[in-house]
């Protein structure tokens, strides 16, 4: 039997004001109309529910029996609403997003850090894996937005947002000292032991493309999973690589990396926000998604 909810929450005031002028004003709807809906209940349902009477009206025993489950019902269905708007009022839900290992520590960590504060009953999925990996889970609905590096391509029912704008250098360990300050011919290094993302990865891409456009014949003689790992090991004298400049800085004040110059940038990358248009962002979600735009 298909009927339409709808009937259900009419015959639910009704019932609750055995009055039809009443329930109608409750609804926002008119008496013609509430009587109409009624009608078509009973005939869906093949019983009567109401009996009319002097001052409104009274239920029959199906009527009756009918009401019991439906109160029942629609009680439920009012205290979700009600725990839902509390919840959203006071900061409470879950947000679950997607970031790359060079977005979370170029802008994320410093974020997630002030958003708890002001809104500490908000919890926070982070799902941290390539940058392909999270627009498979955007696609598939499982994330409310992420928070990537580019470059990558994305569906048009993708909205992208620049957070940040952030520069590439490169870097080696304490044993490229000598080289500090002069200036190098890109070309030149392809002797140099290479550190960087995997072939999964679309940084691969971005420095493989980035190399052949400057003909220069590098390849990686160490490939990492994650960025994070990247300055570790260069640190420790195991090779040069990219890495994000306000990342390297701390180490370059500090002389455990030196900066190597080869007479012009890298392509500029920044950290982007990506969302579906098509899906709807919970009150949690938008909230944290204003405070990335806004800060």
């Amino acid at each position: 039997m298909d009927i339409n909810f709808e009937y259900y929450k009419i015959f639910y005031y009704v019932a609750k004001y055995r009055n039809i002028t009443k329930a109608a004003a409750a609804l926002g709807s008119n008496q013609p109309n509430v009587t109409r809906i009624m009608k078509l209940l009973e005939n869906q349902l093949g019983c009567r529910l109401f009996i009319r009477e002097a001052r409104g009206v009274s239920l029959t025993e199906e009527g009756e029996r009918l009401f019991s489950h439906v109160e029942i019902a629609y009680d439920h269905l009012l205290s979700g609403e009600r725990e839902i708007s509390y919840h959203e009022g006071d900061g409470e839900g879950t947000v679950e997003i997607g970031a790359t290992e060079t977005a979370l520590h170029l802008l994320l960590l410093d974020a997630l850090g002030e958003f708890r504060a002001k809104y500490p009953k908000i919890r926070i999925k982070i799902h941290n894996h390539t940058t392909l990996e999270i627009l498979k889970y955007l696609v598939s609905g499982r994330l409310d937005f992420a928070v990537i590096t580019t470059p990558f391509d994305a569906a048009k029912s993708f909205q992208r947002e620049k957070l940040l704008a952030f520069q590439e250098i490169l870097v080696g360990g304490r044993q490229y000292g000598s080289l500090e300050g002069k200036v190098l011919e890109l070309k030149g290094l392809k002797d140099f032991s290479w550190i960087g993302l995997g072939r999964e990865s679309v940084t691969y891409d971005f420095y493989r493309n980035f190399f052949i456009e400057h003909e220069a014949d590098i390849e990686l003689d160490m490939e990492v999973a994650t960025s994070d790992l990247m300055i570790p090991l260069i640190r420790n004298n195991l090779g040069i690589g990219f890495v994000p400049e306000a990342l390297a800085q701390p180490l370059l004040d500090r002389k455990e990396l030196v900066r190597l110059d080869f007479g012009f940038q890298a392509p500029a990358r920044a950290v982007e926000i990506i969302y579906d248009r098509r899906q709807g962002r919970s009150v949690p979600a938008a909230a944290f998604y204003r405070y990335l735009k806004n800060r």
